[in-house]
């Protein structure tokens, strides 16, 4: 195994082992592989990390029933929110140790991970600890010879997360929170590109007071680890976040096992633009919308319709504040834009833009990779024109800092081609008329639609996809029923 440590930062924290968390503690891998995990900004090694196995999936689940029969199943829901807060508690007193990690391992400015990412999971934890003592069922009136009926809401068991590599941290606490809240315990597969965060909130987690096995974390690729858990008879439930691809491969495996899933998949999200709307705080949305998080976001508002009479108004003002978005050093603090998180996502990004170009489109501005010291995986932030909403950069997910921009004339005709895609995860809609507001969110085919805003989020409101986009939802008391089993009792006489 290798031992291999690359100094990351001026002050670099503290790293996990190159071991998989299995029950309270470090463990070896069957086999003993590791993998290398990469700073995008530098092409530095951060660290070895622990390759795992069936075999280790097999032993995860072990000690995720272990724990589920005893010390965590054991915990009553009081306790269970009591614990989910310290854990809150202890993430927040190291905020800034795990905002550097994140950075790291992902690109993305420290601006971001710091002041948004590792404080949303912190949110997402307190949220789910209120709600691991109001988790209950209902009592009906019913014929028969009964006194009455009820219901009883359960965990289901051994929940398998499989969470992306574009918000690590963000991805997981959801994930992890509401299962962890619903009395589940949890084997969490962290993407290849990005697990250090996971495998040190494990560490902590179990610092802060969760039973051994309650959390498990096992790095890895996807068809070893993922698969296999999947494919394992006693997970209960897979939640997944990634592309559509391979949430339509994990549908299918889980049908084997008659396996609950919950899918958050890909996106090509539409963000309108009426004239009657207020053109430069659209401009900051659109803007916004495509370029935080590097574009690597699901809910990115990679398609931008503006109505035609202000097409060109809007277009000048949010080029003009693009080619002011310049990429650099992601740990700087006033650095916005950060490094594509690996060679290869960089690569079919750019891809993207050649394929565009193809097809008749002409690059506004961007289009290149961008020279950061010589090192690292950075691109321009790039805006397409001229482009119909049949070409593939319209239609097919980029995942980067590549927005297309397509005019409309009608509200109607902004809604059909808003609607004209495989997916349907989110929207956005700019106008100062409530009417239209509330009739074009109506009518468009997405999960989430964002109103004179865009990018927002919170814990207690319910988050996923329509069509291709997935199914089942994250945050809120959604999640809740998606980590829960209804089980219903007849009290006779």
């Amino acid at each position: 195994m290798s031992e291999k440590r690359a100094a990351a930062a001026p002050h670099a924290p503290k790293l996990p082992p190159a071991k998989l968390f299995i029950g309270g503690q470090w463990a070896e891998p069957e086999g003993g592989k590791t993998f290398a995990t990469e700073n995008p900004a530098t092409e530095a090694t951060i660290c070895e990390v622990a390759s795992g196995s069936p075999a280790d999936v097999d032993r995860a689940v072990e000690a995720a029933q272990a724990a589920l029969d005893g010390g965590w199943g054991e915990t009553s829901a009081r306790d269970r929110g009591r614990i989910l807060w310290n854990v809150a508690d202890a993430l927040e007193a190291r905020i800034d140790e795990f905002a550097l990690v994140e950075t790291l391992d992902n690109g993305k400015p420290i601006f971001e991970s710091r002041y948004v990412d590792v404080p949303a999971g912190i949110a997402a934890l307190r949220y789910y600890a209120g709600w691991a003592d109001k988790i209950h069922g209902d009592t009906f009136p019913v014929e028969g010879p009964f006194v009455f009926a009820y219901t009883l809401r359960e965990p289901m068991g051994v929940v398998g997360a499989i969470t992306p590599w574009n918000f690590p941290i963000i991805q997981a606490l959801w994930k992890i929170a509401a299962a962890l809240a619903c009395g589940n315990t949890v084997v969490h597969k962290p993407a290849s590109y990005t697990p250090l965060t996971a495998l040190k909130f494990a560490e902590l987690a179990c610092e802060a007071g969760l039973p051994a096995g309650a959390l498990n974390v096992l790095p890895g690729g996807g068809s070893a680890v993922g698969g296999a858990m999947v494919g394992h008879p006693d997970i209960a439930k897979i939640s997944f976040t990634g592309s559509t691809e391979v949430g339509q491969t994990i549908m299918k495996q889980a049908a084997d096992t008659v396996k609950r899933v919950t899918l958050e998949l890909g996106g090509k999200s539409p963000n309108i633009v009426f004239a009657d709307g207020d053109i430069e705080a659209a401009v900051k949305g659109a803007y916004n919308g495509i370029f935080y998080g590097k574009g690597e976001v699901c809910a990115a508002g990679s398609r931008l319709f503006v109505e035609r009479s202000v097409h060109d108004q809007l277009l000048e003002k949010l080029i003009d504040r693009t080619e002011r978005l310049q990429p650099g050093d992601p740990l700087h603090p006033k650095t916005r834009m950060g490094a594509l998180v690996s060679s290869s996502q960089r690569d079919t990004v750019m891809g993207y833009v050649d394929i565009g170009k193809n097809e008749g489109a002409e690059v506004a501005t961007g289009g290149t990779t961008a020279d950061v010291d010589g090192k690292g995986y950075f691109m321009r932030p790039t805006i397409l024109t001229g482009v119909d909403n049949s070409m593939r950069v319209a239609q097919e997910e980029i995942f980067g800092p590549v927005l297309v921009a397509i005019p409309f004339d009608e509200p109607e005709e902004a809604v059909q081609l808003a609607n004209a895609s495989i997916y349907g995860l989110a929207a956005g809609v700019w106008t100062r008329d409530v009417g239209k507001a509330h009739k074009v969110a109506a009518q468009l085919q997405a999960g989430t639609v964002w109103i004179n805003q865009y990018n927002w989020y919170d814990s207690g409101a319910p988050f996923g996809g329509y069509k291709q986009s997935g199914f089942g939802r994250e945050l809120g008391r959604a999640a809740i029923e998606h980590y829960t089993e209804t089980k219903t009792v007849f009290v006779g006489t």
